[in-house]
């Protein structure tokens, strides 16, 4: 009989992804077939599975952390925030509607608004996300040993336990045993856990068996006696202290943990080095497609907000407009905070390598159509006008595809910045994973890629993003991952700024590898593993 442990947490970040992540390794290691689960997730950072469905980027690394390929099992709700209290419903990998989840909505008192937002009925969207929920834990207790499962934002929240699906309403239907995780770097961490078992009723808090102390600076001595008094309140035992883990290579699950991560490396004043400008869009959404760039030891990520002084463009050697969720918006504000004039005078004084990703690549360009208000109530918008395209929303199912191109580079385009940095790979697959409504047409620009699996820039299929001059998009997320794609632009600016040119291994896949052996030994060696052994296998 599969064996399912939860883990929570007292807030959102609270380190709930990587102590999952963590005990997947652990256990995968000792033998057992271990996958993650989490029934509901709220997050801009999304993957496409091998089913070509879409789930969240969390489970993604922690299938990588139990060695097997992620499916849409891990992760049966998937919730993206579009704005104005409204969420994108992905239910099993495919976006099935829209939820307003600040209003009480009933489809017999519909306005034509409500219909042309294509909103989910309250009572609609519980019956469908509990049976997803159901079906695909289910799936998963076919083929694994154990599931390591976790919770959402906190269990606490009580005003939302009626309908619940992401906390102990899902505890509940896996019939799990419950770990609480409080994160101390906040502040407040005995507040925040004994609060949590106060706010909880008998059956709920019946179900929780231990806590976990997380991301802590200092000596642990300091602690005992709060740990004791703790223990008395809540009248269940502190399993450990997990040390706050420095320098993890991990990629991060949503804009929450984006505003902690810290990007800043260590470089003396006078040492040469690269720095990769990344746009921080108001709607940035798979922002994890910049973080293989974090593991090459002379790149420095700035991260670049929109109303931020100009001086932060002024020495960048590259800038990277990510995805977003809403571009039309997105391009709005752009104007409106002046950055868009800014890359428009870094793109035509400096020539350095200017690349957007979906979102960002449809920005790039001359204009952006959303004549059937698919993204925002703007008709259409100027985008950057740097990339000879125009891109529209015309779509009416969304693109989700693992993908796959070679690099289509034409024979007489020497002249082009773009072409002179891919010209040794010219021909060379890249693979990556698509995930967007918009279509893009090229004018005088040329495309990048030509497509062998996947849907690319319109529904011809045929090609995939654009060059031209120093400037280059692409719809597929993933893209840097490609290591040679990512070493050639690397070292064009490497070799134009006088630093060493580099040909060794791939350094972010083995940078994600270790910073996950590093987090499973950190994790293991802090917690009391005897008991949890206990509460897996025995209770």
């Amino acid at each position: 009989m599969t064996k399912c442990l939860m883990i929570q947490g007292t807030a959102s970040n609270a380190g709930k992804s990587l102590i999952v992540a963590a005990l997947c390794r652990i256990y995968t290691k000792r033998g057992y077939k271990v996958a993650p689960f989490k029934s509901q997730n709220m997050s801009l950072n999304s993957y496409t599975t091998k089913e070509n469905k879409e789930i969240a980027i969390a489970q993604v690394l922690q299938a990588k952390a139990a060695n097997i390929d992620p499916t849409v099992d891990m992760n049966p709700i998937l919730l993206k925030p579009k704005g104005e209290s409204c969420s994108q419903v992905i239910i099993q990998g495919e976006a099935v509607g829209n939820k307003d989840f600040f209003r009480k909505y009933d489809k017999t008192k519909a306005t034509q608004k409500d219909i042309d937002n294509n909103l989910m009925d309250d009572e609609d969207y519980r019956i469908m996300a509990k049976e997803a929920v159901i079906d695909s834990l289910n799936n998963l207790k076919k083929d694994y040993d154990m599931i390591i499962m976790e919770g959402a934002g906190s269990p606490a929240e009580i005003n939302l336990r009626e309908g619940d699906l992401a906390n102990m309403g899902a505890a509940e239907i896996a019939d799990a045993n419950v770990l609480l995780v409080g994160d101390i770097d906040k502040g407040g961490v005995f507040a925040s856990i004994a609060g949590t078992f106060l706010l909880l009723d008998d059956a709920d808090r019946s179900r929780f068996k231990g806590v976990i102390i997380n991301k802590f600076r200092g000596k642990q001595e300091l602690l005992c006696s709060g740990i004791e008094r703790l223990e008395e309140i809540i009248e269940v035992p502190v399993l450990g202290i997990v040390p706050y883990a420095e320098n993890l290579q991990l990629p991060e699950e949503d804009s929450a943990s984006l505003k902690e991560h810290n990007w800043k490396k260590e470089f003396d004043e006078n040492e040469k080095h690269i720095i990769i400008g990344v746009l921080k869009l108001p709607k940035i959404a798979n922002f994890t497609d910049i973080d293989p760039f974090d593991a090459e030891d002379d790149v420095e990520i700035r991260m670049i907000e929109l109303y931020d002084d100009k001086e932060k463009l002024k020495d960048i050697d590259a800038l990277i407009l990510p995805g977003t969720r809403n571009s039309t918006e997105d391009m709005k504000e752009l104007e409106e905070s002046g950055m868009a004039n800014r890359i428009r005078k870094l793109h035509n004084n400096k020539k350095i390598p200017i690349i957007g990703i979906c979102g960002g690549y449809q920005i790039l360009g001359n204009r952006i159509y959303d004549k059937n208000h698919k993204e925002s109530q703007l008709d259409e918008i100027e985008g950057l006008g740097i990339l000879d395209i125009e891109s529209e929303f015309i779509r009416e199912e969304k693109i989700v595809k693992q993908s796959l191109a070679t690099f289509e580079l034409g024979l007489n385009d020497e002249s082009d910045q773009i072409h002179e940095i891919f010209s040794k790979i010219n021909g060379e697959e890249v693979a990556g994973y698509e995930l967007h409504e918009g279509t893009t047409n090229l004018l005088s620009a040329k495309p990048l890629f030509k497509i062998k699996e996947g849907m690319g820039n319109n529904n011809e299929g045929i090609y995939d993003g654009a060059y031209q001059n120093n400037v280059f998009g692409t719809y597929f997320h993933g893209i840097f991952n490609n290591y040679n794609l990512r070493r050639e632009l690397l070292n064009h600016i490497r070799k134009n700024k006088g630093l060493e040119i580099k040909t060794s291994e791939d350094p972010y896949e083995t940078s994600v590898e270790n910073s996950l052996e590093k987090l499973a030994n950190i994790v293991e060696e802090a917690l009391d593993m005897d008991y949890i052994d206990k509460l897996i296998f025995e209770d």
